[in-house]
């Protein structure tokens, strides 16, 4: 989930409105966002017209398990906000749709109608904005580390996020045995693993998967088990999937 503030713009009704509805990545490396027009943010973006608004998106990681703490890492994009000028709505609007098929039910629609000339009264109810990224970090499971404005828009999406939620039920429920036996590749902290019943698949993506497990005491732990190479869809990381299980038998 994501959340976006404007340093000295605050939300009077504490709403929650600035959180935007859908996002994605355009190829440049800049971040579109849908809004309800009446948000702090698209009235303070819709204010300021062509001055630079100084926003910062943060990004929570939530896994989509149920275990207790199910933040696996937070991120925050920081950069310059704009509305999405009206001869380019609809290049925006087809880039959020890819990802949100149901983008049309979220305000997609009004969002493409053009502003209203200046002096007429009138607000369009949903908003799309352009976070224009300048700087940005991340904070998880391997430590807290910045990237530049290049790394983020070379980045690719995970092959495996769309099937993240799936992937991860399936393994607890059919493989809970083989992944509790992955202790076996712990080494020292093999002793802290606890029950088959409480390790938990929390993560996955095509570098690797992420297990919590919690010992008699309700001491929790993550460990990371890295695939020998990054998957590239399911069928790739079935193989990976069996080759840790494998391992962790020998």
């Amino acid at each position: 989930m994501a959340s976006l503030s404007i340093p000295g713009v605050e939300d009077p009704d504490e709403t929650g409105l600035s959180a935007p509805v859908c996002r994605t990545v355009t190829p440049d490396g800049d971040v579109l966002l849908l809004l309800p027009g009446d948000s702090a943010a698209a009235r303070a973006a819709a204010h300021a017209q062509d001055d630079e608004l100084t926003a910062v998106m943060e990004i929570t990681d939530v896994a989509p398990v149920s275990v207790p703490h199910r933040i696996r890492g937070r991120a925050w994009v920081a950069g310059w906000l704009t509305p999405v000028p009206n001869g380019m709505r609809a290049e925006a609007a087809l880039l959020l749709a890819e990802r949100h098929p149901v983008g049309e039910l979220l305000g997609l629609g009004e969002a493409l109608q053009p502003d209203p000339a200046p002096g007429l009264a009138g607000r369009t109810a949903w908003m799309m904005l352009r976070l224009e990224v300048g700087e940005g970090a991340v904070d998880d499971l391997w430590g807290a580390e910045s990237f530049e404005p290049d790394d983020f828009a070379a980045a690719a999406p995970d092959p495996l996020v769309a099937h993240e939620a799936e992937l991860l039920q399936h393994l607890h429920v059919a493989h809970s045995d083989q992944v509790r036996g992955l202790c076996a590749l712990l080494g020292d902290r093999e002793q802290h693993c606890g029950l088959r019943d409480r390790a938990v698949p929390v993560g996955l993506d095509r570098f690797g998967l992420r297990v919590r497990f919690t010992d008699a005491e309700q001491r929790s732990f993550d460990a990371r088990f890295d695939f020998p190479e990054p998957v590239r869809d399911v069928a790739e990381l079935r193989r990976a999937m069996h080759q840790l299980f494998e391992a962790a038998g020998d």
